[in-house]
């Protein structure tokens, strides 16, 4: 394996980053999709095996049984340092007061739940999953830089909101000598390249990796249009994310044209394209199989040459704003 820097920090991740919302127990949370332990530990047992040392997850995927998997299934690992664990906080975990966002109290409790479902003692990359506009930044910047200063995580990131937001984050941890994000997590793939427009310049100037989700488009690049999967049939979320525009098709079909040209699947090509973007660190790819660790795994391989990446990017248009919700 071929490990990169985080951005402008010395921490090395995998080019490649195993996205867990896929795991969880039945029942736990609101998706019916989720692999249940006795399915998903092969999974990441696969994963470490082929050197995959980055792991993403979040309290809120499958109300903390993700977590609790990930976290069983790494126990037994036997060199923690190698790992580079990540999980995210901002989603509501309960109801009634203080049981989500991105308060002082609200963090505080989530990093020590967290700390307990991961069973570790620090977490790598501790990152904000959402913007909170009910809570002062500040706040937010302090509770993190706490934790820092605490040894409960080692790095703080963000996740999908407005360049502006992401910049005045910055700024504001700079000026206070607060710990500043280093990595930002954004919706990025073929199929939705608004980030292009401010988010990527932005993280380029300031050093920051960025670890797309969604680099597939729920899957929709890795497949033929119209086919559909087991998650797609019943993620309702999924078609708000990839496929409503007119140019979704075309693209997913020159995807297809490539692919057949190279004599290679669809999702190794549309990994590449992501993956050859300068502030891309580590795409998240969910899988289901060892065959989806396959294709992301031989995507580290794989450049395009202009001309391909010119036949990908061509039909785009602009699609509505990323998913900030």
């Amino acid at each position: 394996m071929r490990y990169v820097r985080l951005g402008s920090t010395g921490l090395q991740v995998s080019p490649v980053a195993l996205g867990c919302m896929t795991f969880g127990e039945p029942g736990r949370g609101k998706h019916s999709w989720t692999l249940p332990e006795d399915e998903a530990r092969p999974i990441i047992r696969e994963a470490l095996d082929r050197g995959i040392n980055f792991f993403d997850t979040a309290d809120s995927y499958s109300a903390g049984s993700s977590e609790e998997i990930l976290g069983r299934a790494l126990r037994d690992y036997p060199c923690r340092e190698d790992l580079v664990i990540a999980t995210k906080v901002h989603r509501r975990m309960r109801p009634g007061p203080n049981g989500g966002g991105l308060s002082r109290k609200a963090i505080m409790t989530a990093i020590d739940a967290s700390l307990r479902r991961l069973q570790v003692d620090y977490i790598d990359l501790y990152q904000i999953h959402r913007w909170d506009p009910m809570t002062p930044l500040e706040e937010t910047l302090r509770a993190l830089d706490d934790i820092v200063r605490a040894g409960k995580a080692l790095y703080v990131g963000a996740s999908s909101m407005y360049a502006w937001q992401f910049s005045k984050a910055l700024y504001l941890a700079r000026s206070h000598g607060w710990t500043e994000f280093v990595s930002m997590q954004n919706h990025y793939s073929l199929l939705n390249r608004e980030e292009e427009r401010e988010m990527l310049p932005l993280c380029s100037d300031q050093g920051i990796a960025t670890t797309p989700w969604s680099p597939l488009a729920r899957g929709r690049l890795a497949r033929p249009w119209g086919d559909s999967t087991v998650r797609s049939q019943a993620d309702a979320g999924g078609s708000a994310i990839a496929g409503e525009q007119p140019d979704d098709r075309i693209i997913v079909e020159r995807v297809g044209d490539v692919a057949e040209k190279r004599g290679l699947p669809r999702a190794q090509i549309a990994l590449a394209w992501v993956m050859g973007k300068p502030t891309v660190a580590a795409p998240i790819i969910g899988a289901r199989v060892a065959r989806h660790l396959d294709d992301a795994l031989a995507a580290i391989d794989i450049t395009l040459t202009d001309e391909e990446i010119a036949h990908l990017e061509e039909p785009y248009e602009p699609h509505r704003g990323g998913d900030f919700a």
